[in-house]
């Protein structure tokens, strides 16, 4: 790996909305668009450097757009199994971190070389 490769950060949108009760449950959608929203206002905390977010949306917020500085991905399925899937196809090329809080997802993808990180508020 390069030491210029950008950071490619997954972010599990379910896990991050779900971990703030603040009526999310009321508009999946609208959450993981706010989400969305702030993480390309203010990229990831604590992390200097080029880094490419992909936000993981699954169930009701499936269909939330992509803009610019945040690529958003609608899990076919299973959001974790989409997770690791990309965590699969990147850690080899490049260094991976994943925001979650979610215990197996969190073994999966470090198996695969991901470093992890809990959701901050």
């Amino acid at each position: 790996m390069e030491d210029n490769t950008p950071l490619l950060v997954v972010v599990d949108a379910a896990n991050v909305v779900g971990s703030v009760p603040d009526g999310w449950w009321r508009d999946r959608r609208g959450a993981a668009e706010r989400l969305r929203d702030r993480l390309a206002a203010d990229g990831v905390p604590g992390r200097a450097g080029p880094v490419d977010i992909v936000l993981v949306v699954e169930g009701a917020a499936r269909g939330v757009e992509s803009v610019p500085g945040v690529r958003v991905e609608s899990a076919p399925g299973s959001g974790d199994d989409h997770m690791v899937g990309l965590v699969a196809r990147a850690a080899d090329d490049r260094p991976v971190l994943v925001v979650t809080a979610d215990r197996e997802l969190r073994r999966r993808v470090t198996g695969l070389g991901a470093e992890v990180a809990g959701v901050s508020k």
